[in-house]
């Protein structure tokens, strides 16, 4: 009777089975680009947003260009072209404030596909809501911030924002913003920001 050939012992089989599994569950990362249209405040927030969140699918770069929102779309699509695929998303960053090209910058999103995570009358209402419901009409940064101002240890400050302050509080936020408008409609509604999808995108589906 011939002898039945002994196992080599050789793992291939069982190796390979494994690499096919964890290509199966690597989720690819969305890789986002996010203009600011001020200096300080939302770029703060945002890397903030980003470092705690500590997202594995999702990779975000943060520029800031602190100009007219037309000017700051024109900036992310300018950077969107050049980096020639190197983003799924592009974000800006806008308030309404007293700006006078709002409707064309929001023109130009729509054109160059570019996402508007726009507060109204400023990014202040998106601070705001991680504390409080707030649903009173604002009619300027000026009238947000004595309210911020009891709800941040030491006061509220634009240049010096400290996200610890939010980092509980960012997803009550976006609950409470979804709330405000419909989405795509916070030109028309006051106070309210789109800056909860945004975060989302970074932090996480709830």
């Amino acid at each position: 009777m011939a002898r039945q050939p002994k196992p080599d012992g050789r793992k291939r089989p069982l190796r390979e089975s494994r690499l096919g599994r964890r290509t199966e569950l690597r989720t690819p990362r969305l890789r986002l680009l996010v203009v600011c249209g001020a200096e300080v405040t939302e770029h703060t927030y945002i890397q903030g947003l980003k470092n705690a969140a500590r997202n594995p699918a999702v990779s975000v770069k943060i520029v800031k260009h602190p100009k007219a929102p037309s000017q700051v779309v024109e900036h992310a699509a300018k950077l969107l072209e050049a980096a020639d695929g190197a983003y799924d998303e592009a974000w800006c960053v806008l308030d309404v404030d007293e700006f006078t090209d709002l409707d064309q910058a929001l023109r130009d999103a729509d054109r160059h596909h570019v996402g508007i995570a726009l507060s109204n009358p400023c990014f202040e209402v998106w601070l705001l809501l991680h504390f409080t419901d707030h649903r009173k009409h604002a009619p300027s940064y000026d009238g947000l911030v004595p309210i911020l101002n009891k709800h941040t240890p030491g006061g509220y400050s634009k240049t010096d924002l400290d996200f610890r302050h939010y980092q509980d509080g960012w997803r009550e936020a976006v609950r409470r913003a979804r709330q405000l408008a419909p989405e795509g409609k916070e030109r028309e509604a006051n106070p309210s920001t789109g800056m909860w999808k945004l975060a989302l995108a970074i932090g996480g589906p709830q």
